[in-house]
């Protein structure tokens, strides 16, 4: 696994490839590393618990070599437990999975750890943090929706900042990450910093950008 030593107070950038060119994933990846991401996240979504389709283990392999950077990929997928052992073997550092996806949150969760990468819960919008209380010691990541999944270039949900914050709260002193995900732009990072978001995952703001170094670097404050 790729070095992911917890840095409670360092905010960290993970430019999604969702809003690369598709056609050059490789040039993507190596030039969103070279501009000073931290993490590359990798949003693989079904058509079916989300309306797209992305990529699967078989491209997430072929990136594998390509990078030092954990991969921190977000299964927005119908039954996640019957994916997670391909999507490790196919390289992923960190496995996130949809609170709404799983019937047995805790035992996913285990599931994850039990392969060696970290365990992540994703909460959509409209899903109280309640629902993640009862796993927190199974948790490496909670990954905080700003928008509703399935596509990329949505704007952010304001009200996402009371969660964050409530999210930060629930965390206290736990090495659990806390990333939010959806309408991430320099404009907005400074409040998503202030109210508790470690982990930024940015697609259009990065590689939409003139110069990614630059963007990133708004982005990490």
């Amino acid at each position: 696994m790729t070095n992911l030593t917890f840095t409670p107070n360092t905010p960290l950038v993970a430019p999604s490839l969702l809003s690369a060119d598709f056609a050059n994933l490789q040039h993507a990846l190596a030039t969103v590393q070279g501009a000073g991401a931290d993490w590359i996240h990798l949003d693989v979504m079904d058509g079916h618990f989300v309306p797209n389709l992305t990529f699967g283990p078989p491209v997430i392999a072929a990136l594998r070599p390509h990078t030092t950077l954990p991969l921190d990929v977000h299964l927005m997928v119908t039954n996640p437990d019957e994916h997670l052992a391909e999507y490790r073997k196919a390289g992923a550092d960190i496995l996130t999975v949809h609170a709404e996806a799983c019937t047995h949150l805790h035992r996913t969760l285990c599931r994850i750890r039990e392969l060696g990468a970290k365990a992540g819960v994703s909460l959509n919008p409209a899903t109280p943090l309640s629902a993640i209380e009862h796993v927190l010691d199974q948790l490496d990541l909670i990954l905080i929706m700003s928008v509703n999944p399935g596509f990329g270039g949505q704007s952010f949900i304001p009200q996402s900042l009371e969660k964050l914050k409530q999210a930060k709260a629930l965390v206290g002193n736990r090495p659990i990450y806390v990333e939010v995900d959806g309408g991430i732009t320099p404009t907005n990072a400074a409040d998503v910093r202030a109210a508790g978001g470690q982990v930024l995952v940015a697609g259009n703001a990065v590689f939409k950008a003139a110069d990614m170094a630059l963007a990133i670097m708004g982005l990490r404050g």
